[in-house]
């Protein structure tokens, strides 16, 4: 294996509608003190661009791993309204120096939150006449990234049109796109990441390692909670303290060279700063202890 571990802005809720929870300077900081590599981009420019998030980067020590960007493949209007945006983030990514190739940013290709896929258990997904259009789509944006001279991977992710194991494999089927596993999405979407490693180990380009609790997750949604109810119930936990087994993932991954990406994705409001970065801490220590 080679492999360089970073961490992500999603797990300081750095989504939020009212701002940003900590400063781009503070979380490299503590990123990097706590032993980490790299960081992901989080939304486009809170990192800065061009040679500000060059030299951020420098100063912190850290690399850049990729970036989350997505758009709508469902629709056709909605697709090329977000074209735009795609551009954007590539010429960021494209704009990072970069030493060794193996660890060139990943533009992360995903779909927007589709909500009714979590209201009231098992909502229907994409209708089968419709799948040709839409991987027709993650194709073009794919090339468009490798146009950039950037490898794409494609992010799976509960509350989307691309959630379950099956959808996964359709759509690597209809695409040459590189997939970003991520175990805690997978796992809790009912899927088994360790078989997931053996069946797509020569598409996975990006690992999202995340642990998780199906056992919240079911208890979430069970009383009628959406995502962000389900990721403020804890279902995304501290490594190894959660059901996935890490350890035999990352004995699948004997051989994967590039990012591995810690996530424990965070409430979006009413964080506690301290707890968070000693989850963190404890994230990278328990990699460690596991060899990586």
């Amino acid at each position: 294996m080679a492999i360089k571990v970073a961490n992500a802005p999603v797990n300081f809720g750095i989504y939020r509608a009212d701002g940003a929870a900590l400063e781009p300077d503070a979380l490299l900081y503590a990123l990097a003190d706590a032993g980490y590599d790299g960081v992901d981009s989080g939304p486009i420019g809170y990192l800065g661009t061009g040679e500000r998030l060059a030299e951020r980067l420098a100063r912190t020590g850290m690399a850049l791993a990729g970036g989350w960007i997505d758009l709508r493949y469902d629709d056709a209007d909605g697709f090329a309204a977000g074209l735009g945006g795609l551009d954007t983030a590539l010429r960021v990514f494209a704009g990072v120096p970069v030493d060794d190739p193996r660890f060139t940013p990943r533009p992360t290709l995903a779909c927007p939150d589709h909500p009714a896929r979590f209201a009231g258990g098992v909502a229907p997904g994409l209708p089968g006449e419709e799948w040709a259009a839409f991987a027709g789509r993650v194709q073009q944006a794919a090339d468009r990234c490798r146009d950039h001279g950037l490898e794409p991977v494609f992010h799976h992710h509960l509350s989307t049109l691309v959630e379950t194991p099956e959808e996964i494999e359709r759509l690597l089927g209809l695409t040459d796109v590189s997939l970003c596993l991520d175990t805690g999405h997978l796992w809790l979407a009912g899927g088994d990441p360790v078989a997931a490693v053996r069946q797509w180990g020569d598409r996975i380009r990006q690992v999202h390692l995340k642990d998780a609790s199906r056992e919240i997750h079911d208890r979430v949604r069970g009383a009628g909670g959406d995502l962000g109810a389900v990721v403020e119930g804890g279902a995304f936990t501290p490594l190894g303290s959660g059901e996935v087994d890490l350890p035999a993932i990352l004995r699948e991954l004997d051989g994967y060279e590039g990012w591995l990406v810690v996530e424990q994705d965070a409430p979006a409001h009413g964080q506690d700063l301290e707890r968070i970065l000693d989850d963190q801490r404890a994230n990278r220590a328990w990699l460690r202890a596991h060899g990586i």
